[in-house]
């Protein structure tokens, strides 16, 4: 993968700039905990999924939307007969989310600095405008970016956009994330360039089990390796 034209580089937030997917796990973990004389936890599990899949539309991604999701799904598990207690205790959990602390994950402070002083750097991500701008601002590398995308969902049509209102061509685009299916696909489809960084924990819906070979794509284990190529 040759990076020489490279102009913008777009970093994904969630779990590619810091950790997020943690803390949705923990509080799946502790739901099914809630519901437990309703229902076995991989069953519980599985229908929450389900119901965050059919409110994906209509609420979009993040923390508020899976509030909501949690608490229809105990609604579906126990009939109806939740008690108020229950109801509060999910609202609590949602509300504890909103305000954990943030933490950067290794080496991309450095790596921003550095890539700051060569390229203009975007943060491009999806899910609820305020909690994501909450986060930057928590996170101190808003001064690293020369513009930030908060969008309801990664698409080729929204990452077209992005390069359009950048005033480059797709050529010169190089996005890093640690989704496969958000990060990677949309933009390899439009003739972006894109570099994945997995983190340990992924969220079903953005799970992708097909390989990609493409010449303008590649695999890193952390932000540091991106260095080497550019």
């Amino acid at each position: 993968m040759s990076l020489r034209n490279i102009k913008v580089i777009a970093f994904d937030a969630d779990d590619t700039l810091w950790v997020n997917e943690t803390f949705f796990r923990k509080a799946e973990e502790e739901f099914c905990e809630l519901v437990a004389d309703y229902l076995p936890k991989e069953q519980a599990n599985k229908l929450l999924f389900e119901v965050e899949m059919q409110n994906l539309d209509l609420y979009g991604y993040g923390i508020k939307p899976f509030t909501l999701s949690l608490i229809e799904a105990a609604i579906k598990i126990t009939n109806g007969n939740l008690s108020i207690q229950l109801v509060e205790n999910l609202i609590e959990k949602g509300k504890q989310m909103l305000q954990e602390p943030v933490e950067l994950l290794d080496g991309i402070e450095e790596t921003l600095k550095y890539l700051s002083e060569k390229y203009r750097l975007v943060m491009a991500t999806k899910g609820d405008l305020l909690d994501q701008e909450r986060k930057l601002i928590k996170s101190g590398l808003s001064t690293y970016f020369h513009h930030i995308e908060i969008v309801s969902d990664k698409t080729e049509k929204q990452y077209q956009k992005l390069v359009h209102h950048l005033d480059i061509h797709e050529t010169e685009f190089l996005m890093v994330g640690n989704s496969l299916k958000s990060d990677v696909l949309p933009v390899l489809n439009i003739g972006g360039h894109a570099c994945h960084i997995p983190f340990h924990t992924t969220w079903v819906h953005e799970e992708y089990n097909g390989i990609i070979d493409h010449s303008n794509f590649r695999s890193l284990t952390n932000s540091k390796e991106l260095l080497q190529y550019l």
